[in-house]
């Protein structure tokens, strides 16, 4: 495996996100993906720095364009340029957005690539995990992939997760409860940090 030198540090993508007035639960968003993406990267025997970074800075566009969403992912695009990103990261981190008619640019697009559908999947995921963890009393601790594989079949809970996005993780290579299991164990990983216990 080729390591790839990201243009920024952990510490400076931090700085950025920290600079754009974000709120709280977008900022444990970030880190929960990010984690998540570490976690996938090292189960692929993939580049683990570059996709926890590609994890954390997915959605550095959200904070200015939450209330115009045909927006998002695309202006995403001058802030990862200006922070050094080549093409090719850029894209996968716009790829996140592909197929959301919210965002008519993108809404024809589909994802190809395994790393794209790992963070597709991954963003998503997160809520899911989060929401079930709030009903767990903010617990993550213990928490089984069968319960949770429950709360994914249940349309009704966390409605805004979509099952469909987070189903593209087999086309990554992973089972469901494969993928359930990676994510609950790399968010306990940084429970302290996100308000869980």
């Amino acid at each position: 495996m080729e390591k790839k030198n990201m243009p920024v540090t952990r510490e400076e993508a931090l700085k950025v996100l920290s600079a754009m007035n974000q709120e709280d639960a977008d900022m444990l968003h970030y880190l929960e993906t990010e984690a998540v993406m570490r976690a996938l990267a090292e189960r692929f025997g993939e580049d683990a720095d570059r996709w926890a970074m590609l994890g954390l800075l997915h959605d550095v566009d959200w904070a200015m364009t939450k209330k115009e969403q045909a927006g998002h992912c695309i202006r995403a695009v001058e802030i990862l340029e200006g922070m050094g990103f080549d093409a090719e990261d850029i894209g996968i981190i716009q790829s996140h957005g592909y197929g959301c008619n919210e965002i008519p640019r993108l809404a024809e697009k589909e994802r190809k690539e395994k790393i794209e559908f790992a963070l597709a999947a991954a963003e998503t995921v997160t809520g899911l995990i989060y929401a079930y963890a709030l009903m767990r009393e903010k617990s993550i601790t213990g928490m089984e992939v069968s319960k949770l594989r429950k709360k994914y079949k249940d349309k009704r809970f966390a409605a805004g997760c979509s099952r469909e996005i987070i189903g593209e993780i087999e086309k990554a290579g992973l089972s469901l409860d494969e993928f359930f299991e990676t994510a609950i164990n790399a968010i306990s990983g940084i429970k302290d940090s996100i308000g869980l216990k």
